[in-house]
């Protein structure tokens, strides 16, 4: 059984789904996993659990980070020689 999305909106006025029970661990909280449809067809990004805000940014090996309270997730493999 799937759990119910969250209606959220963007700044801009579009409107996204949360979905609360897909999530990667962050520093300060969970980053929940956001879609353009409640099919769960379009990923969008993500939503920063500590903050509840959707300015997120993720590099090429995974990072996220939030734009707006610092939330950190580290990559999903990374490289001591990148720090």
């Amino acid at each position: 059984m799937e759990t119910e999305l969250e209606r959220v909106r963007t700044e801009d006025g579009e409107t996204l789904f949360l979905d609360r029970s897909d999530a990667d661990r962050g520093a300060k909280g969970p980053f929940f996993v956001v879609y353009t449809d409640p099919d769960r067809e379009n990923r969008w990004g993500y939503f920063c659990g500590n903050c509840d805000s959707l300015d997120n940014a993720m590099d090429t090996m995974g990072r996220i980070e939030c734009n707006v309270c610092g939330n950190i997730r580290k990559p999903d493999e990374w490289d001591a020689a990148h720090e």
